[in-house]
């Protein structure tokens, strides 16, 4: 602050409601012990001289100094982590073709997701995600969650997934969140099989590879090599 009169002038540190209302200046200065990071400053009168100018900076550079100097007594670096209590979010970008596989069919699949984790899940138009959790495992499981439905079967990579539909020329294992992939009889085993009932049961787990995603986005499915 500033009470200044004709040629005297006087700046004074930390200044209170009153010193404010009545001075001539008020003049806040941000930083760190590295320097100026922001300057405000509202006066009362025409103008200031360089004077005052330079002893308010070098003011507010001891003020600052004794302030940090404070604060490091007793955390002298930034926490590695936030306080769990502290309001946090979690930002994903996903492809916007998966948008409507979060949201699902009239908003069920996001409701489910927000009673299931306890999580606010936001989703824009651009694929971002916004996921607002009261605790580190609120917004994990929301993050996990949402990762399974928007994830894309990686060629050679080994699922265990889950029988959904056994069929004469094959079965359909479920290996993702709303994505199914056929093991052709052919790919079953290195025998010859002649009944794939022999070979799965519908709901059951079962271990298998992926050998192909096609432009449709149909999934080959293997089973070879991966017998016990």
């Amino acid at each position: 602050g500033l009470v200044k009169e004709e040629e005297g002038f006087a700046v004074i540190t930390d200044i209170l409601g009153d010193e404010d209302h009545l001075g001539d200046m008020d003049f806040k200065v941000a930083g760190t012990s590295e320097g100026i990071t922001a300057l405000q400053m509202d006066i009362k009168i025409d103008g200031i001289t360089e004077e005052i100018f330079e002893v308010a900076l070098e003011k507010a550079h001891t003020a600052r100094n004794h302030i940090l100097s404070s604060m490091n007594e007793v955390i002298s670096s930034s926490r590695e982590q936030l306080s769990e209590k502290a309001p946090q979010a979690v930002v994903l970008q996903i492809n916007t073709k998966k948008i409507r596989d979060v949201i699902g069919k009239g908003g069920e699949t996001i409701r489910g997701l927000t009673e299931e984790t306890g999580a606010i899940i936001e989703v824009e138009d651009s694929g971002k995600v916004t996921i607002y959790g009261d605790t580190p495992e609120s917004r994990e499981s929301a993050q996990k969650r949402i990762e399974e439905i928007t994830a894309e079967p990686e060629v050679n990579k080994i699922y265990t997934g889950t029988v959904a539909n056994i069929k004469d020329f094959g079965a359909f294992v479920t290996i993702m969140p709303g994505r199914d992939g056929l093991v052709h009889v052919s790919e079953i085993s290195e025998e010859r099989v002649e009944n794939v009932s022999d070979y799965f049961v519908e709901g059951e787990e079962v271990q298998v590879k992926v050998l192909e995603v096609d432009r449709q986005g149909k999934i080959r499915l293997t089973m070879k090599g991966l017998e016990d």
